[in-house]
């Protein structure tokens, strides 16, 4: 990282406190932002960290403290004072207006008038195009944001940031829905932006990014910041102690699959939107990883498996039966659940409870005479979940919209599990999750492997598939393009598989028995740690 000599301080939070409904968030909470510096904001879920930057950039009001903007106190009471003080953050819900093109989401309340004082159409798009071609975007700023990818509407977010022209920036999880291009195009984006003099603030759990792109880290644990200083005097293990307070015993438990698990799902030349001719096989008691580039097929393989979406040709069995669901509620009365990516637009209902979204899938065994739901039963499963999960709520009648991320994505597994599936479907489990929620997710994933049941596992963190998977199958532009074992999977092997071209390790795989054939040499520098855990069999999930 480059340094800099006396760095001028941009801003200053001084003992910040902040509480809701009479509970504490932060707590006397110091922070320092310097010109040209990229400044990491890590922590678990629920640690702060959104509080205390929606603080700074005037959505909410503190309790206590001071805040001070190049050597001046100031008060902000709206979102527009800050703005007007050149701050702008990009928050982890992308806040777009479908309906708008890109250009006017860029500058959406802030249009460029002609001296008839009407909308300057032509200025506005040229700026706009000149924006998200910094972010070396090609989309037509005047295409609506409801056709742009995910990631294509975070660069519009980015983009919108850049044209306030904003001194300190920040950015809450910006690279979760990019792709490994765009997040590296982010990356040369935030270089230039520190080079201009610019204070930046990055929230995100990749620890890798962290490392590679901040000049300093601060650390907030249970509401407190217990470290800011440079990035160079810490590692990965050092940080992870800071965000837990505690060692974590190994970052990928790994448990072996049953010996000799029956086939419990076999595909045969599936054809469905965005899939073409894809066969496999996958097992009781295994972990079947999912790897490839964001695009490839791999979501839309689990939407057909699951009847979100038409298969048009291909076989499917389960327990040796031909299925075609016509439904999710179908998949899952017959014990495959998907939990999708997305767990805000597709997995849960934010403003509802934490109670209703995870007894949701589970109502039918619930219900007595006359469709009357047996309250207390769904109550005491409710319960026994938010426990054996260990979900972090005041109670369940608790909204979900209020809940960490970390803690939405538990909600939203826990509404899978109820109904007892025998096949389970995560797609990305662990997006915008904390380290320490991460492992206690992993530990769930070996829980069921335990139990016999079978998992797919759609992951776009490499490290995650290596170290949990028995078996990974990298898809390619809607077929797979590579199937590794254990042994044999390396990061260089599978992205060598995911970008299409031919890889001597998935060479002679039988992907209808899962065996493989290859005979080159795994590279154990490209592995996480994976010996067994023994603490998985103490991670006990209801039944």
């Amino acid at each position: 990282m480059q340094s800099h000599a006396q760095p001028r301080v941009l801003m200053a939070l001084k003992g910040i406190d902040k509480g809701f409904s009479g509970v504490s968030v932060l707590k006397g909470v110091d922070l320092t932002l310097r010109a040209g510096r990229v400044h990491a904001l890590a922590g678990e879920n629920g640690a702060g960290k959104s509080t205390l930057m929606k603080i700074l950039s005037g959505v909410y009001r503190y309790d206590a403290g001071t805040l001070w903007l190049r050597d001046e106190e100031v008060v902000f009471t709206t979102p527009r004072q800050a703005m007007d003080s050149r701050i702008a953050i990009i928050h982890q819900e992308l806040n777009l207006v479908p309906g708008l093109s890109a250009g006017e989401n860029i500058f959406l309340g802030r249009e460029p008038r002609t001296a008839l004082g009407t909308v300057d159409w032509k200025r506005l798009h040229r700026d706009a195009r000149q924006l998200l071609d910094r972010l070396r975007q090609s989309l037509d700023s005047r295409t609506a944001v409801s056709e742009l990818s995910i990631g294509q509407q975070q660069m519009v977010e980015i983009a919108r940031a850049l044209s306030l022209d904003a001194e300190i920036i920040i950015m809450d999880e910006p690279t979760d829905a990019l792709t490994d291009i765009e997040t590296e195009i982010l990356a040369e984006v935030v270089a230039e932006l520190r080079a201009e003099g610019r204070s930046l603030v990055l929230i995100t759990h990749r620890l890798n990014e962290i490392f590679s792109m901040c000049d300093e880290v601060a650390v907030l644990r249970d509401g407190q910041m217990i470290h800011q200083g440079p990035t160079v005097e810490l590692d990965e293990d050092g940080l992870i102690r800071l965000m837990v307070g505690r060692e974590l015993a190994e970052r990928y438990p790994y448990t072996p699959a049953t010996p000799n698990g029956e086939a419990m799902l076999e595909v045969e030349a599936l054809e469905a939107p965005g899939v073409k001719g894809i066969s496999f096989s996958a097992r009781r008691g295994e972990v079947l990883g999912f790897g490839g580039l964001m695009g490839a097929g791999r979501t839309e393989l689990a939407r057909a498996l699951c009847g979100d979406t038409r298969i048009s040709a291909g076989r499917v069995k389960l327990h040796g039966q031909p299925v075609r669901f016509a439904s999710p509620a179908e998949a899952l009365a017959a014990g495959l659940v998907y939990v999708p990516e997305d767990r805000k637009q597709a997995g849960l209902i934010l403003p509802h409870s934490v109670a209703s979204n995870m007894s949701l899938s589970a109502l039918p065994s619930f219900c007595g005479a006359f469709g009357r739901i047996r309250h207390g039963e769904e109550a005491a499963a409710v319960e026994s979940f938010v426990k054996s999960m260990q979900i972090k709520v005041s109670n369940t009648d608790q909204p979900v919209d209020t809940l960490s991320g970390g803690n939405q994505q538990k909600v939203s597994l826990a509404k899978a599990l109820m109904p007892a599936p025998e096949l389970v479907i995560l797609d990305e489990p662990t997006r915008g999750v904390d380290v320490g929620a991460k492992r206690e997710i992993y530990l769930l994933i070996n829980e069921l492997k335990r139990q016999g049941k079978c998992v797919l596992l759609i992951s776009s963190e490499m490290p995650e598939l290596l170290g949990l998977a028995d078996r990974i199958l990298v898809v390619a532009d809607g077929r797979i393009s590579g199937e590794f074992s254990r042994e044999s999977a390396t990061q260089e092997a599978i992205m060598t598989a995911a970008s299409g071209l031919e890889s001597p390790l998935s060479s002679g795989n039988d992907s209808a028995n899962g065996s493989s054939t290859s005979s080159a040499a795994s590279c154990d520098a490209t592995r996480p740690p994976s010996t067994p855990d023994s603490s998985a069999s103490r991670h006990e999930m209801p039944n």
